[in-house]
């Protein structure tokens, strides 16, 4: 069985990924299982490009398969930022530092971005695809829920819940990384099958 490697040290990424890659016929690892430390800088102006430098970074270190993701909130009162820089800019108080950047009468309108990139390491070359997806939604007026993590608890759907009131599976299915996650999913499948 091929082993793909998440890209990422961070928890709640990985807990996601692992549910989001579940019936993928794959044995799903953490840098952490294989004993890899890696720091990759994530310089660039898109998620794309970032997504792409960590993904064949750990593709590279590791020789395994392996998929990264940069992704972020956009609130358009604030210049549709952080953006790229949202992980950098929440400094671990997310939630609550967006509630605190935006006024009384502020756009509330906000989107999240996901970019998910997958290297294919094959001897010195790494064949790198990207996919994108986009949730529309608005800031909610103060957290609400318990499950996810990040901007999860003030990012609000046009439904009228944030993403951290949704049960996982609904969540998995509509929230940014999992249709970013669903649109490489034939790509993955491919790839694993090839390698395996």
């Amino acid at each position: 069985m091929r082993r793909l490697l998440i890209a990422t040290t961070n928890p709640g990424k990985q807990r996601e990924y692992r549910r989001l890659l579940t019936g993928l016929d794959a044995e799903i690892v953490t840098p952490e299982d294989i004993g890899l430390s890696l720091v990759v800088e994530e310089p660039y102006e898109t998620y794309e490009e970032n997504a792409r430098t960590k993904a064949e970074a750990y593709a590279r270190a590791s020789g395994l398969l392996a998929l990264a993701d940069d992704s972020g909130i956009e609130v358009a009162a604030l210049d549709w930022g952080p953006g790229v820089r949202s992980a950098r800019w929440g400094q671990g108080r997310n939630a609550e530092r967006v509630l605190e950047a935006l006024g009384e009468g502020a756009d509330r309108r906000a989107r999240m971005v996901c970019a998910v990139a997958v290297a294919a390491p094959d001897g010195e070359r790494v064949d790198i695809e990207v996919f994108r997806a986009v949730v529309d939604g608005s800031i909610a007026r103060e957290p609400r829920g318990s499950g996810g993590f990040g901007y999860d608890p003030v990012f609000r759907l046009p439904s009228g819940v944030t993403t951290a009131e949704l049960p996982e599976a609904e969540k998995d299915a509509i929230s940014h990384r999992g249709r970013a996650v669903a649109a490489a999913h034939e790509t993955l499948a491919r790839l694993v099958a090839e390698g395996s």
